[in-house]
């Protein structure tokens, strides 16, 4: 479904979701007040509606110089934080993460527009905030270690739209994903007695995912992700396969801005060396390239009833990007992600 008039929350006051691409960002994802069923058709228990939601929210920058990825993920079960920076010139990669039982250490905001979400624990800040004025939508990112810290943020410019959708997952679930790339980063990055002024970055452009919903048990997904300049254009990527692709998907580009569809995509890339190139092409030819990559941030963990192995890798993209329109775009060492991701939450 496509929606002509844009709902601000979620979940609509009979409990039913709504499902399909919206126009713009839904203002609140009230999930919880969802009217969540058991398969059968019985209500479910509190305690289901509870630990059966999940949120995760992400904030990422790449350029030229830097790779810098951070996210936010309660999973009910566990609160989970990660926090990297990666240098693609020396292959230095810094990166932390963090663990908080029932998601104590954590809170998360259940708007995109506006709210902060926060993780504290010990000396360790990290703070994601959320807020709207005359010039757009910001997010930021700020990040206090003991040894660094970063005020990072992001512009959706008056006009942009992001990608805004909900999908059914499974027979009683959904899940919700607001996605933005191809945008200006600004802010600053302090190690030491050293700081780098983040708009200073050549091909520097942000990317930010805000995703919450009723998910599958046991899921699994491939993602990749750009944000840079091609020919002096502003360019995003945002492509999916394995979640969100019930009636609609997630998969677009952005180009100097403007959203363009994308079909249906496909990941090549060996499993037992992902370190090795992948290939992302789309069924309708708008996106055919390689990715090679150079660095790593990994997740492992087994814990019977919770169980995450995810790969996050970053490195450089090459190809072509025909946006339907538009002449053909040449991508030559524009960095980015993909990421394979199991879960069982």
């Amino acid at each position: 479904m496509h929606f002509d008039r844009q709902p601000t929350e979620l979940i609509a006051p009979d409990g039913q979701v709504r499902l399909g691409l919206f126009p713009d960002t839904v203002a609140r994802i009230n999930g919880r007040d969802h009217d969540y069923r058991r398969p059968m058709g019985s209500p479910a228990p509190r305690r289901a509606r509870h630990f059966h939601y999940k949120q995760f929210q992400y904030f990422g920058l790449v350029s030229d110089q830097l790779l810098i990825g951070c996210a936010l993920a309660d999973t009910a079960y566990l609160g989970l934080a990660f926090f990297y920076v990666f240098e693609p010139a020396s292959g230095r990669l810094l990166e932390h993460t963090w663990r908080s039982p029932l998601a104590r250490a954590m809170t998360l905001s259940d708007s995109p527009l506006q709210g902060e979400s926060r993780f504290q624990q010990g000396k360790v800040s990290i703070r994601l905030g959320y807020h709207q004025d005359h010039r757009g939508r910001h997010k930021s990112l700020a990040v206090t270690l003991p040894d660094l810290q970063l005020e990072a943020a992001l512009l959706e410019p008056a006009g942009y739209r992001p990608m805004s959708l909900c999908t059914r997952t499974g027979i009683s679930g959904w899940t919700y994903a607001n996605k933005v790339a191809g945008v200006d980063v600004h802010g600053t990055l302090r190690r030491g007695d050293q700081e780098q002024d983040l708009a200073a970055l050549s091909n520097a452009g942000g990317h930010h995912d805000f995703s919450a919903g009723y998910m599958r048990r046991e899921t699994f997904w491939n993602w990749a992700c750009l944000s840079g300049r091609v020919n002096g254009r502003r360019l995003g990527l945002n492509l999916s396969c394995g979640v969100n692709e019930t009636s609609v998907s997630e998969n677009c580009l952005w180009l100097d801005g403007t959203l363009v569809k994308v079909d249906g995509v496909r990941f090549e890339y060996q499993r037992d060396d992902l370190q090795a190139p992948w290939t992302v092409t789309s069924r309708c030819g708008q996106v055919a390239l390689t990715f090679t990559p150079l660095g790593r941030h990994r997740e492992r963990l087994n814990l019977g009833l919770f169980a995450s192995n995810f790969h996050q890798l970053f490195g450089r993209f090459d190809g072509e990007i025909r946006a339907a329109g538009e002449a053909p775009l040449t991508v030559r060492g524009l960095h980015g992600f993909v990421e394979e991701q199991y879960a069982k939450w």
